[in-house]
């Protein structure tokens, strides 16, 4: 005869096994998302040079803007509203979402097409290259996070997997051309390609006419997030910009080189709610006085992986890094330290960053985001001006670190607002 203590047990060990599977898929996902995006930096870096590396590197940041554009209109909402669901209403939400995923590539691809063709120069071909490819880079991250909603990471790394796989062939064409277009081509057409996989997996057909819908009916949160996701990456643009303009388009490069030694750890960050989300969202819904604890937890261990990785990085030998860099390893080695603080810190205010969004306290997530935006920019351009590019990484490492603390204290104080006033169940139709 089973006792009330089994019968208890059994699921509460149940839930912990699905837990550790879905987080092993998700680090799995940013294993294969982090390879592919440090092996292109590395590859575009060591053919390019540091100079046209940094225009490349404009070209990222652009797309950061506009991936974070995405998300915060498209799949922000999904994960919040739509992790753990029912299959018919995860179908319907997954179609609209991806519809509005291509139309803001689409709509945006157009914007940076004429700023293109109106810049000319080194820098205009790759802005052409990147509107070309933005429908198919937006899809791609989309069908990672319908997926992660619905809890089968394992489609998620079976998708990055194959964009990896395309980028071989894509990345060896271009060296032959040996432009920086020639790179953003490659990238963007390998990631188009894991795009068409992804309506291979899942049988869904992303509805671009149904994205005022899903934005009508998304607004309460979709709206603040594409404020705070754009401030975010909007941050970053003026950063590299501005750096660009005080010091030189090869610090722009320097810095990014910096960041590709960092990449594991800034793969992850960057894409950190496709599973860190959905699953603050499943602790808040089944133990809500445990979310605390998971996002202490959450970021805590990132901090101290990326503490971890930056020591690893000082020690690691000068013919290693130049390998691994070429001319841009000189000017990033002297980066490692500030920019490995700087994202321990962001790891740090992830953790709290996610329990903002299962809460989906969009007021309080926004209010810190454009307060850490404004000190990124401000600590990045005036440390610019004042000491170069090492200055800038001093003023983008302190910045980081104190906005973590602002994370933390607005989560603090929306877990006491949700236990003295709990929200309603989230709907999900």
């Amino acid at each position: 005869m089973t006792t009330q203590g089994e019968k208890t047990t059994a699921p509460a060990g149940s839930a912990r096994r699905a837990l550790v599977g879905r987080l092993s898929w998700g680090l799995a996902d940013q294993a294969a998302s982090s390879i592919s995006n440090f092996a292109v930096g590395i590859y575009v870096a060591r053919s390019l040079g540091v100079t046209a590396f940094g225009v490349f590197s404009l070209a990222w940041v652009t797309y950061g803007v506009v991936l974070n554009v995405s998300r915060g209109l498209a799949t922000d909402p999904l994960v919040v509203r739509f992790s753990g669901v029912p299959d018919t209403s995860w179908r319907g939400a997954v179609t609209r979402a991806t519809g509005t995923a291509l139309g803001v590539g689409t709509t945006i691809g157009v914007a940076c097409l004429a700023a293109g063709l109106g810049l000319g120069g080194r820098v205009g071909p790759a802005f052409v290259a990147l509107a070309v490819m933005l429908p198919g880079l937006l899809l791609q991250d989309a069908w990672r996070f319908a997926f992660f909603a619905a809890g089968a990471g394992r489609k998620a790394f079976v998708n990055d997997v194959v964009w990896g796989i395309a980028l071989v062939p894509a990345m060896v064409v271009a060296a032959h051309v040996d432009t920086v277009a020639a790179f953003v081509l490659a990238w963007g057409a390998s990631a188009t390609v894991a795009a068409g996989y992804g309506y291979v997996q899942s049988g869904i057909r992303p509805r671009i006419a149904e994205a005022r819908g899903w934005l009508r009916e998304q607004r309460d949160l979709g709206y603040r997030y594409l404020v705070e996701n754009v401030s975010l990456s909007g941050a970053s643009q003026l950063r590299a910009y501005g750096l660009g303009v005080i010091v030189g388009v090869g610090a722009v490069g320097a810095v990014r080189g910096a960041e590709l030694l960092m990449g594991p750890f800034l793969a992850v960050l960057m894409g950190l709610s496709l599973v860190t989300v959905p699953e603050a969202a499943r602790v808040l819904r089944r133990a809500p006085h445990r979310l605390g604890r998971f996002c202490l937890l959450l970021g805590g261990g990132q901090a101290a992986g990326a503490l971890l990785w930056g020591s690893a990085l000082l020690l690691m030998p000068g013919r290693l890094g130049g390998l691994a860099l070429g001319d841009v390893w000189h000017s990033s080695s002297h980066l490692i330290v500030q920019i490995t603080l700087s994202v321990a810190g962001a790891g740090l205010g992830t953790g709290a960053a996610a329990g903002l969004r299962a809460l989906g306290a969009a007021r309080r997530s926004l209010r810190c985001q454009l307060f850490a935006s404004v000190c990124y920019v401000g600590g990045g351009l005036g440390g610019a001006a004042l000491a170069g590019t090492a200055g800038s990484a001093w003023g983008v490492a302190a910045a980081t670190v104190g906005s973590s603390a602002v994370w933390w204290l607005q989560l603090r104080s929306a877990l006491r607002e949700h236990h003295h006033n709990p929200l309603p169940e989230v709907r999900t139709t």
